[in-house]
């Protein structure tokens, strides 16, 4: 038998697509990987029908979905690993039956349930990694049974608190990692304990620190327990520390200071040298780290690093812009750490500061290869309480190399101690660029005391106190009665106020924070905080010397902004409602149409309250009032942003009375990038303004149940599900629409009988006598044909279709690509020849992963790591 051997790498790449369920005919496939690509989608349960495998490696994609039981088939399986996707549900039961398992992980998804007792049948398993998801403890006690372990890291677990489980017999542990999962019992009893790497810190555990714990070659972590006999150094000797054992170990809220707490502010140039940004000088910050650090620093602050990179003991703590994005001052540098960082500002006078942290996303490409796909998720706590859940720099920056600012005010210190902690829960991805690139990063920290009125400091100034208060009253009267006049018209009703009044209790980055309100009488005042941008409308479509100039990634940013506000809280969307901040985003400022009616009614009989053009029709014409209604609105702001035109305003012709008119007609010619806002010129993605183009019209579907949920809008932004092209039927238009379906059914239909008249060929003649080389050889280079084709392999060398010696897919442009694909035959007696291995690296491949692959019946081994 001849084999065709094709070697060929598809690791980081820039693959999109789901995965074709036909790869489960591959019938002796051994490894499957597919880390670092954009695929999406479930796994098809196909994939349990490759019985041979024993390596499925997805990391580092956008898959979702539920795990399927038909995995449990995979009895030879010695690698499972799925970390960092969108799986949600619970580990199927059949996992149970892999018991061949050396490699287990699953961290940074949304799964979900209690920890399954069958992990205690994976006896075999070195690895095992929970970090980052949903799921709930306890830990199995019959972990215990896996003594082969090396690597244990399962944390952030929900539920009430349970017992440490016994690890006394791992004596091959060399990494643990089991923080934040209110653990109790005691660890002194563990004297076998091998790890060189120990993190149990945010448990309840109790008792004395064993001795192994305090060894020089260990490096561990066991703060926030409630251990009886561990001593506070003095801050002379926190630079010395290389284990952090108690809560805020050198920074203690009573930490004496050389004099009076007297700091009243603070600026840090994380990860850099001293800097000069925004008239303030920002001190220097640019110490290496370790695993566990802990530094203080003469002008009162100082910091605190934990944590280990997966897979990369030389990846460092301090970040640089590799990527000549453009990024400068303090965004040029940052810090960053594996798992906690923790910022202390020391001696602070006592009073309430405003403390803004400022992000920038410099570690990420701003292009299309795998080395912009990275995900960066973490955690910002203040003085312990967490004001940011799964924060994503990138994301809420609307992309790489852009600084933002996060503000938090009336932060409080009441002792002279104020902490900053950011802390990577085992979300997003550690495969981007490189092994070992997650956790939190800061490039700049700055705190402030809050700025308060005084009355006696205006009077200093030129005002006495009476004329103060008299300016105070006449703004609250005037407000007063522009409310009151709204509430008489009938614009402004108690529940509208009623319903003000519970939102001035939420928080949301998106939502304009409303102060306060006050209703006596017909007297009604609200109070919302001052955003400097003015309105989105103004920006577009206002006085020419207000408007603003909205680059692309600030359109989408501001999009992205809206759908998040109106997913957290379900509200009409038009522009005016949307106000911008100083770093332009988005905040939504009525609230007038949410759901916040807690009977739930669905029909409004008085009076339709909404800006004509933004009303969805089922509401405009009967007053039926959903959720969808809200995505409808989004859909029209949507196009707007795009294409820089008024809905309302903008008539290309007289046929057509508003721009979603004007879409309809475009998206019918194949030409609805003609909507895109000529201010842009060309400084924009047209295959991103294409997928925001569709979103709208889908969004604004005339049909409320076939619009998306808001939910699933935020992720089409995100780019965590695909956006599909809209269908639009309008009448006459219907016909035209189903022969363009019957079309390329057709096209399908016959591409498919061609190639099964090809393979029948091939079939018919392996039965007739003689070599047949020739016919086998091309079915092998067509299929290798399409499957280039669809990961737009271009500019490439072509395959020897007289030789099987050394041929190859050769990348002439990039010489310093890791292989290329090629092609070794050997022969037996037969005179067959098949493909068995592909592997493609780092080629930045960005079409689609092609079901053809499933026609290759001896491939033993796909990759890309």
């Amino acid at each position: 038998m001849k084999h065709f051997s094709l070697d060929s790498d598809l690791t980081r790449n820039y693959i999109n697509g789901t995965i074709p369920p036909r790869l489960g005919q591959l019938p002796k496939l051994k490894i499957l990987s597919l880390i670092v690509n954009r695929l999406t989608g479930p796994i098809p349960p196909e994939i349990g029908n490759i019985t041979t495998l024993e390596e499925l490696v997805l990391e580092d994609n956008l898959l979702g979905g539920s795990l399927p039981p038909d995995l449990g088939n995979l009895t030879s399986l010695r690698r499972l690993v799925l970390s960092s996707n969108n799986f949600t549900g619970t580990l199927p039961d059949t996992f149970g039956n892999l018991k061949s398992l050396n490699d287990f992980r699953i961290d940074g998804s949304e799964l979900s349930g209690k920890i399954p007792e069958f992990i205690g049948n994976w006896i075999n398993i070195t690895r095992l990694d929970l970090q980052g998801t949903s799921m709930e403890g306890p830990i199995p006690s019959n972990i215990s049974q896996l003594t082969s372990l090396e690597s244990l890291r399962i944390s952030d677990l929900s539920g009430s608190s349970s017992t440490l489980p016994n690890l006394q017999a791992m004596t091959k542990l060399s990494n643990l990692d089991l923080s934040i999962n209110r653990l109790t019992g005691n660890i002194s009893i563990f004297k076998n304990l091998e790890s060189k790497t120990v993190f149990l810190s945010n448990n309840l555990l109790t008792g004395e620190v064993p001795p192994w714990a305090l060894t020089k070659r260990k490096q561990a972590d066991l703060s926030y327990n409630n251990f009886s006999n561990v001593t506070r150094p003095t801050s002379g000797g926190c630079q010395e520390q290389q284990k952090n054992l108690t809560d805020e170990w050198c920074f203690t809220k009573g930490l004496p200071c050389k004099q009076n707490p007297e700091h009243r502010s603070l600026f840090i140039n994380c990860g850099g040298g001293s800097v000069a940004f925004n008239d303030r000088t920002y001190a220097e910050d640019s110490t290496g780290g370790g695993p566990v650090s802990f530094l203080f620093f003469q002008g009162g602050w100082g910091y605190s690093s934990t944590g280990i990179y997966l897979e990369n003991k030389t990846a460092q703590f301090l970040a640089k812009n590799d990527f000549n994005l453009s990024v400068k001052d303090v965004y040029e540098t940052a810090r960053l750490a594996p798992q906690s960082l923790k910022y202390y500002a020391l001696c602070l006078a006592k009073g309430k500061y405003k403390v803004q942290l400022h992000f920038a996303e410099i570690m990420y490409s701003n292009d299309q290869t795998y080395r912009s796909l990275g995900r960066r998720i973490f955690d910002i706590s203040i003085q312990g309480i967490t004001l940011r859940k799964n924060f994503n720099i990138a994301e809420r920056a609307g992309g790489v190399g852009i600084g933002i600012t996060e503000v938090f005010d009336n932060i409080i210190v009441n002792g002279s101690t104020l902490e900053i902690h950011l802390y990577w829960a085992g979300k997003g991805t550690t495969f981007v660029p490189d092994r070992g690139v997650h956790g939190p990063l800061i490039s700049a920290i700055t705190v402030t005391p809050c700025k308060s009125w005084n009355l006696q400091n205006l009077k200093k100034g030129g005002l006495s106190a009476g004329a103060v208060i008299g300016i105070v009253a006449a703004s609250c009267v005037l407000a007063a009665l522009f409310l009151l006049l709204l509430r008489t018209k009938g614009y402004l009703g108690g529940k509208d106020l009623e319903n003000k009044g519970m939102i001035s209790a939420l928080q949301h980055p998106h939502l304009v924070k409303l102060y306060g309100c006050c209703i006596e009488g017909n007297q009604l005042l609200l109070v919302y905080e001052y955003l400097e941008n003015n309105s989105l409308a103004r920006a577009l479509f206002g006085p020419e010397e207000h408007q603003l100039q909205l680059n692309w990634q600030t359109r989408k940013k501001i999009l992205l902004g809206i759908a998040k506000g109106l997913s957290y809280l379900h509200e009409e969307s038009r522009l005016k409602i949307v106000l911008l901040d100083t770093d332009l985003n988005a905040k939504i400022s009525d609230f007038g149409l949410a759901k916040l009616d807690e009977e739930e009614n669905t029909h409004i009989s008085t009076r339709i309250a909404g800006t004509i053009g933004y009303m969805a029709p089922e509401y405009a014409m009967r007053g039926y009032l959903t959720d969808k209604a809200d995505v409808y609105s989004f859909g029209v702001v949507a196009l707007e942003v795009v294409s820089g035109k008024s809905n309302t305003n903008y008539r290309p012709k007289e046929d057509f009375v508003y721009l979603l008119d004007w879409a309809y007609v475009l998206h019918e010619r194949n030409n609805l990038l003609e909507l895109v806002d000529p201010r842009l010129g060309s400084s924009y993605s047209k295959e991103e303004a294409m997928k925001m183009l569709h979103l709208a019209l889908l969004c604004t579907n005339q049909s409320p149940s076939l619009r998306p949920l808001m939910s699933s809008v935020v992720r089409m932004l995100e780019g965590n599900i695909p956006v599909k092209a809209p269908i639009i039927n309008h009448g006459s238009t219907d016909q035209e629409a189903r022969f363009k379906a019957f079309q390329l059914l057709s096209q399908d239909s016959q591409t498919q009988a061609s190639t099964s008249s090809q393979i029948s060929e091939v079939q018919r003649s392996r039965s007739r006598d003689g070599p047949w080389i020739d016919s086998s050889f091309s079915l092998q280079i067509q299929i290798l044909q399409n499957i280039s084709d669809k990961l737009n392999i271009n500019n490439w060398a072509t395959i020897d279709r007289t030789s099987c010696n050394m041929a190859e897919w050769r990348n002439k442009t990039d010489h310093k690509t890791q292989s290329t694909v090629h092609c070794n035959c050997t022969f037996e007696n037969g005179s067959v020849c098949h493909v068995t291995i592909i592997r493609v690296k780092g080629f930045n491949l960005n079409g689609v992963l092609p079901e053809e692959l499933g026609d290759l019946p001896e491939l033993l081994e796909m990759q890309n790591d």
